[in-house]
């Protein structure tokens, strides 16, 4: 649902121009330093860009899903390493206790990650529980007034940077499913909490993840997101559901983003004496990219517009997700393609973007994972 049209094509307009006139002409730098500079840095936190999703009693713009998902089609108009840096305030690191908070947690964090004080990250995988999520060892033990955490957490986004971290940790060890699991909020200087190296990944330069070691942490019992044990996994599910329409509509705006550089470059690239735009098969990769695009920006609108309307849409997020991310994945490839040798040379931005659109198919949820969801929730409709 989109609350106001004029406002949302002012914002619109905004983060297109933030996009075109700042952070497009550094994405090299970027790629080269792993670092995104501080003045950008600044620069989002003036636009309000940790705080989008927040809603604005607590300092964000309060953005609906529909209108979230319009944001992710512009900002992914350049390198990923920007938009996760604000993704996990405005996503997963801050969609838990928006969800299932309690109003003191609200009060006490989601004004500082919105004005970008401060980041959130968060905690699901383990190295030994990935896809498989709800077979995480992470334990968390009642002692008082207060828990112990022990275990450690794997690829947690923005973890090197982050001030608190959305560990999902087991409280009941007799239940070995999903029922035992509870959802805390640790604040990073926390004792007993260790980061290992930040990994070295095959893209994404500038978004940085490590390991997140938890031993002997010991948090007060108010750190329990919405004071309830056992609905941790339930609350992660829900987070995830949002996060996954996130990532597809990103996808979407990543394809445009490579089809446009990769249709500019048929255009003024000639061979046998006229630009390559003019053979029939450069135009057959064009036209099914841009056909591919189309439909899954159709699914994840549809998908965003339900979620506003009060449905639960697991099924068709990890419909969204699952065909824009492999969508996103082939447009690359053509688009790589349709540059020929150059497309394989870092100064054509498209060779970047082949290794950094990879990732969109392996997290928040493989797509072998979204496609076991889909069909066991469609099972589930017949069977009851």
């Amino acid at each position: 649902m989109i609350r106001d049209e004029g406002m949302l094509e002012q914002l619109l307009t905004t983060i297109r121009n933030f996009v075109k006139n700042e952070l497009i002409p550094r994405e090299h730098e970027v790629a080269e330093a792993d670092k995104i500079p501080d003045d950008i840095v600044q620069q989002m936190r003036e636009l309000g860009l940790f705080g989008l999703t927040i809603p604005e009693e607590y300092g964000g713009l309060g953005i609906t899903m529909e209108e979230e998902v319009n944001v992710a089609f512009e900002l992914g108009h350049t390198s990923p390493a920007f938009r996760s840096l604000i993704g996990t305030n405005n996503g997963i690191g801050s969609s838990a206790i928006l969800i299932d908070g309690t109003e003191e947690q609200k009060q006490k964090y989601l004004p500082r990650y919105a004005s970008g004080e401060i980041i959130g990250s968060f905690c699901l995988t383990e190295p030994e529980a990935g896809s498989d999520a709800a077979s995480l060892k992470t334990s968390a033990v009642k002692d008082g007034d207060f828990y112990i955490l022990n275990g450690t957490k794997r690829f947690i986004t923005n973890a090197p940077h982050a001030a608190t971290f959305t560990v999902m940790a087991r409280t009941n060890p007799q239940i070995k499913g999903a029922g035992g699991i509870s959802a805390f909020l640790v604040e990073a200087n926390t004792p007993g909490i260790t980061l290992g190296k930040i990994d070295q990944k095959m893209g994404q330069k500038g978004s940085h993840t490590c390991d997140v070691i938890l031993e002997n942490c010991r948090v007060p019992a108010s750190a329990l997101i919405g004071g309830v044990e056992g609905v941790g996994f339930k609350t992660a599910m829900k987070v995830l559901d949002k996060g996954r329409l996130h990532i597809g509509a990103y996808s979407v705006g990543v394809a445009e983003r490579m089809l446009d550089d990769a249709l500019r470059y048929a255009v003024e690239r000639k061979q046998f004496g006229q630009p390559i735009a003019n053979f029939q098969l450069i135009q057959a990769m064009l036209a099914d990219s841009k056909a591919e695009i189309y439909a899954a920006k159709c699914m994840v609108l549809d998908a965003a517009r339900r979620r506003d309307d009060g449905e639960n849409i697991s099924t068709e997020a990890s419909c969204a997700k699952m065909f824009a991310t492999e969508m996103c994945g082939r447009v690359a490839d053509r688009c790589v393609q349709i540059h020929g040798g150059a497309g394989y040379i870092s100064e054509y931005s498209i060779e970047r973007f082949y290794r950094d659109v990879r990732l969109f198919r392996l997290y928040e949820g493989t797509t072998q994972v979204q496609q076991l969801i889909i069909a066991k929730n469609m099972i589930k409709e017949i069977t009851g």
